[in-house]
């Protein structure tokens, strides 16, 4: 991944400078286990580390920013837990850390840190750069309005999307959730949407294969750039304009749902579906917290 990188810096030099960078989600390790005690034994790691920092030294080098690949996390603090974790990452060296908040359940025995009752770090952190003002969400995630909608109240003028979305949900005819999702986000929180996703056949690790399809949307629900259907492993560049942005934000009375947010009229978010529950996942007690939240 850092290859690619710098590939694509001394590539599109001669054009525009390329600043920032997401990779897609799970770039680091595969989940090929499905008891969390072998994620956490075989193949989770601490952060930062070794990878890290390769990433910051490019940052420093070129002065670039880097959505990294998503880690399969442990922490010292939550003993036990593994995290689908990426870092956003700069000149200067970490400046976020995004924890996936909405894991695919059943499948991922990935804890999420909504569910860990003592858990005091940003959900949800934004961060003020000279290239603009950064959010992330990790793919699943981006299935939940009020996810991305936090991140866009918090002030996120570009959110990047970290994926391994899988068919049949993908770039792929006639489902495309993937596009469908990453438009519809972009417009209904007046944000920039870079979103990477993996582009992996079936034989690396089946069941599944990820058709790719990274993309770059506007504002408005434009696509800027895209690999395309079933693209396989490809680089996408497109120009952000941070000023256009902030000057429409300015200037726009119609179609700013932020401003026109009413939060007197909803209720729904207060009842209680998914709860807390800070034990270590497994499948099995994932599939009996579905069952509670369907039977309320």
């Amino acid at each position: 991944m850092c290859t690619i990188i710098e590939q694509t810096l001394l590539g599109y030099e001669p054009f525009f400078d390329v600043r920032l960078f997401v990779l897609p989600e799970f770039g680091h390790q595969v989940p090929i286990y499905s008891d969390v005690k072998d994620i956490y034994g075989k193949l989770a790691i601490e952060l930062p580390n070794e990878y890290t920092k390769n990433y910051h030294k490019l940052c420093k080098k070129y002065g670039i920013y880097i959505q990294t690949a998503s880690f399969l996390e442990k922490d010292n603090k939550y003993p036990g837990h593994v995290f689908n974790t990426t870092l956003l990452i700069g000149p200067s060296g970490i400046l976020s850390k995004y924890r996936k908040v909405n894991t695919w359940i059943p499948w991922e025995v990935h804890t999420s840190p909504a569910d860990l009752p003592e858990y005091k770090e940003e959900l949800f952190p934004v961060v003020d750069t000279e290239i603009g003002k950064l959010g992330v969400a990790i793919c699943y995630d981006w299935l939940f309005p009020e996810c991305i909608r936090e991140i866009a109240f918090a002030g996120a003028e570009v959110i990047n999307r970290v994926s391994a979305y899988m068919d049949p949900w993908g770039s792929t005819s006639p489902m495309e959730w993937w596009s469908l999702v990453n438009r519809t986000r972009a417009l209904e929180n007046m944000v920039y949407v870079v979103a990477a996703n993996q582009g992996a056949s079936l034989k690396n690790y089946p069941p599944f294969s990820w058709p790719g399809g990274s993309m770059i949307v506007d504002f408005d629900g434009r696509v800027l750039a895209s690999a395309g259907e079933n693209s396989g492993e490809k680089v996408v560049v497109a120009p952000i304009d941070i000023n256009a942005i902030r000057v429409e934000k300015k200037r726009r009375q119609g179609h700013d749902t932020i401003a026109h947010y009413r939060q007197t009229a909803y209720n729904y978010h207060k009842g209680k579906r998914f709860t807390q529950n800070q034990c270590v996942p497994s499948i099995s007690n994932l599939k009996q917290r579905i069952e509670n939240a369907k039977n309320i």
